[in-house]
């Protein structure tokens, strides 16, 4: 038996381990697997399949490794726009109902309607904006 079915071998565990982890090291070993044995079948030597293994294993974990995990790992959203502010708290301006009112969020001033359509929030209370709707800030009033 060759020495390039062996490297196979090595690569097809090194991929199924990779599989069970997900850390992207061992599928690029198993990458280097499978160069050393290309290595093997044009008929390199052991030294030569090893050093293409060395090679092409640091190559794949110290520059490729690094570059794949800096764009896998992208930073949480920024919410921007009307979506930053659900989630905010806001003060009842005018009386709230299913027919309008007006709350300040943040600084600013908002149309707003209760997010229960039954409930009649008065002025001075504290909402949380638990969605936007076009215009208009849907509220609950904090407890």
């Amino acid at each position: 038996m060759g020495s390039w079915i062996i490297w196979l071998i090595v690569a097809a565990v090194l991929g199924t381990i990779e599989i069970a982890t997900t850390t992207l090291a061992f599928g690029l070993l198993g990458a280097a697997a499978l160069i050393a044995a290309g290595a093997g079948f044009l008929g390199g030597d052991a030294a030569v399949q090893f050093g293409a293994f060395v090679l092409a294993s640091g190559l794949g974990l110290g520059v490729a490794r690094p570059f794949a995990r800096r764009h896998i790992r992208h930073p949480p959203l920024l919410r921007t726009g009307t979506a930053a502010l659900v989630g905010r708290t806001g003060y009842v301006l005018d009386e709230v109902s299913d027919h309008g009112g007006r709350v300040r969020i943040g600084g600013e001033e908002w149309s707003a309607r209760p997010y229960d359509e039954t409930l009649v929030i008065p002025v001075g209370t504290k909402v949380d904006v638990l969605q936007i709707e076009g215009a208009s800030a849907l509220v609950y009033p904090r407890e």
